[in-house]
């Protein structure tokens, strides 16, 4: 992260250089009040109030001018704005009603030169399996704190053409999608995010630049699709499998974790051996290249039929 991204942001609706199509306090705060919307914990609404914050997701996420953005949980559409000033096209997906119904007067009214440019998807993310328009080359984020996970690899998954994602997310989920084998916070959600895409922390976020101000703080996420797929004859859900089975009891070695999915510690063992893992490993110290070739190596009786 460079010095000037250390710095904390300074919410602010006219800062020098704003363009007038960017939402600022004031404008979010009326803009919520003439629909009647308050943010509610439930839905993990906390609407980003700050251009400088937006225009600088839009930078670190390298949003190119051929880019085909696709947005989950736009909100008000403080990022939207800004990403329709710097990408092709933007897909948003948003679950709530009144959110949805009101966010295409929003760009028309803001940036109407874009209107044309812009498509929304009323859905939950993670019911959505297309979207309108060109392949999405992009995914940039401000993710509800309670799905975020979920959502992510979801739409890494049903998604492939998405070649770079940013998401905002809570600082505390950053560090564990960005944890590499070894750290304490190394887990299911560090296997899996890598399994397509190479991740790490792109920055952090203060409190102050969201209304309502959250209680932890917000860190930014980097992933970079991966330009060939990892190497490995099982299929993704083989892997992950694997990936859920260690961490369940990730305080236990492999050869105990794996006992179920193998059917028994000894073919627990037999897989990681013939895998070139020690039976005495734990989850937290495996790539996602070792939990690959642990599954390739099943005991026959415990694979599914075909």
């Amino acid at each position: 992260m460079s010095t000037a991204e250390q710095q904390p942001e300074n919410p602010s609706s006219s800062t020098p250089g704003t363009p007038d199509a960017l939402l600022g306090p004031a404008d979010i705060r009326e803009l919520a009040a003439a629909l009647g919307v308050r943010p509610t914990k439930q839905k993990g609404q906390n609407f980003v109030i700050d251009a400088n914050t937006v225009r600088r997701i839009v930078r670190t996420a390298e949003v190119r001018p051929d880019d085909v953005v696709v947005e989950v949980g736009p909100g008000l559409g403080s990022l939207t704005l800004a990403l329709l000033e710097a990408a092709d096209r933007v897909v948003a997906v948003e679950i709530d009603d009144i959110l949805a119904a009101a966010l295409p007067a929003t760009i028309e009214a803001r940036i109407p030169a874009k209107k044309d440019r812009f498509a929304l998807v009323h859905s939950d993310a993670m019911l959505v399996t297309e979207l309108p328009g060109p392949p999405p080359t992009a995914l940039v984020a401000n993710l509800p704190y309670n799905v975020a996970v979920p959502v992510l690899l979801t739409m890494l998954d049903r998604f492939p053409t998405i070649e770079r994602t940013l998401v905002m997310v809570q600082a505390e989920v950053a560090d564990r999608l960005a944890a590499e084998p070894g750290n304490k916070v190394y887990g299911v959600p560090s296997v899996k995010a890598n399994w397509y895409a190479h991740v790490k922390r792109a920055g952090a976020i203060g409190r102050k630049v969201f209304w309502p101000a959250p209680n932890v703080d917000s860190g930014l996420v980097s992933l970079v699709r991966r330009t060939e797929p990892i190497k490995t004859t099982a299929t993704k859900a083989e892997v992950f499998a694997v990936v859920d089975a260690a961490f369940a009891q990730r305080r236990k070695t492999l050869r105990a974790a794996l006992a179920g999915w193998a059917g028994s510690a000894a073919g627990a063992e037999s897989a990681l051996v013939a895998a070139g893992v020690s039976p005495q490993a734990r989850g937290e110290s495996l790539t996602v290249e070792e939990f690959a070739a642990i599954a390739e190596h099943k005991p026959a009786a415990q694979r599914p039929a075909l």
